[in-house]
């Protein structure tokens, strides 16, 4: 039977009355509590690790976010590997409750350091900064615009390093539409002005303007623009209207003053921000811990002349894209729209067949970003990402994106599957043995 989560374990409470969930985690403190989820402390009992532990549950209210909790798990699992995101370990599910096991920030919000703070000194503001701008442009190079940056969502861990967190707003490349994404999301305080006008809008841009505001907030102690009404506040912000301190450099006043640009097109991007001399001031050379290279970090996409190959699946990332464990499954989600397939020819190949069927069915074929193309025919759009799992085993996932007003039909499906079977090993809504 499944039961609720217990409550904080108290520092008296022997270990071994701990409740654990699925004997895998013993459970203890309650860390914090949203309006559908709570986040608990946790040993992980195979290595005596500690985790946090968020525990949704699937009432009715969590059910009207299942997109939402979705997103923040497929993005999760796509930043996996930068040292300032916070990680997810696994993934678990019974019928009532969902269990995202993610890695432990120990330190807290970056929020509750500013209050006790007021404000940092520069050196201090710029390791925090720089940690941030090298998460933010790993996502937006995997392809993923965080859209809610703001102190709360930045954690720390034991050492005081900044960690990413709160993906439940983020976008995925599937969203865009013409380029650009549409949804008005975020906190307005930290929100670019271009989101909550409801204008197509560049994420990587918008994440850029809540930089901007973060820089300012830990240097100074308090918002750029503050105003209890909305209207007012977002005259302000179109004006430029906000003071600096005297103790802000003029090397951070420029950079703060290009960051919030109101234009998004003339706006500072993160790219041209990483070239700075005050941002690569004290930037380690060689770092596995906070980060590596960071000029071909934030380096422009690179030239290839088809398609990246991508990096290799690690064991989360497998169990979530298997057939019978797809993340999907937690909760009741028609996914007729989507169809996986392992294959075991080359990138080069797979691509190549892609572009040949999708040609000779009357789809027109535009390389996507990274390792993804986009297939359209009328209004009908398709996205179609290629991982490679292991050598010479590739994951293809075809999605429709857009469907034009119609319905995408299995009749379609089976086109693709006659097109593409000389390349396919097995088709993951049909069983293998």
């Amino acid at each position: 039977m499944d039961r609720p989560p217990p409550a904080p374990a108290s520092a008296s409470r022997s270990s071994s009355t701990a409740a654990t969930l699925q004997n895998k985690y013993q459970l203890g403190r309650l860390l914090g509590r949203g309006s559908f989820a709570k986040v608990y402390q946790a040993l992980s009992l195979a290595d005596n690790t500690h985790v946090a532990i968020k525990v949704i549950n699937k009432d009715e209210s969590a059910l009207a976010l299942e997109s939402q909790i979705l997103r923040e798990i497929a993005a999760m699992r796509r930043l996996q590997s930068h040292p300032n995101i916070l990680r997810i370990h696994e993934v678990m599910a019974t019928r009532s409750r969902i269990y995202l096991v993610m890695e432990l920030a120990a330190g807290g919000e970056l929020f509750s350091r500013i209050v006790r703070r007021g404000r940092f000194t520069e050196p201090a503001a710029r390791r925090y900064f720089q940690q941030l701008v090298s998460a933010l442009s790993y996502c937006h190079e995997n392809g993923v615009a965080h859209r809610d940056v703001k102190p709360q969502n930045l954690l720390l861990d034991h050492k005081g390093n900044l960690k990413v967190s709160d993906f439940g707003l983020s976008a995925l490349p599937e969203q865009l539409r013409d380029g650009l994404l549409h949804t008005a999301c975020g906190t307005p305080a930290f929100t670019a002005p271009e989101v909550i006008y409801r204008r197509g809008y560049d994420g990587s841009k918008a994440d850029a303007w809540s930089c901007g505001v973060i820089l300012y907030m830990l240097l100074c102690g308090h918002l750029p623009f503050d105003d209890s009404n909305l209207v007012t506040m977002y005259k302000r912000i179109q004006k430029r209207d906000y003071r600096f301190p005297d103790w802000i450099s003029k090397p951070v006043k420029h950079i703060i003053h290009q960051l919030l640009d109101p234009n998004p097109s003339t706006r500072m991007s993160l790219q041209a921000l990483a070239g700075t001399s005050w941002f690569k001031k004290s930037l380690p050379l060689k770092s596995h811990n906070s980060f590596s290279d960071i000029e071909h970090l934030l380096a422009s996409e690179k030239d290839c002349s088809d398609f990246d190959v991508g990096p290799s699946l690690n064991a989360f990332d497998i169990i979530s894209w298997s057939s019978g464990l797809d993340l999907s499954g937690l909760f009741e989600i028609d996914n007729r729209n989507e169809r996986r397939f392992v294959s075991n020819a080359s990138m080069e190949v797979i691509m190549g067949k892609l572009k040949e069927v999708g040609g000779r069915l009357g789809y027109s074929v535009e390389r996507g970003k990274g390792r993804s193309v986009i297939l359209g025919k009328g209004k009908l759009v398709l996205a179609v990402e290629v991982v490679a799992v292991v050598e010479k085993v590739a994951l293809v996932e075809a999605k429709v994106v857009v469907d034009g007003g119609g319905e995408f039909e299995e009749a379609h499906w089976g086109e693709w599957k006659v097109g593409l079977e000389d390349i396919v090993v097995s088709w993951h809504d049909e069983e293998v043995s």
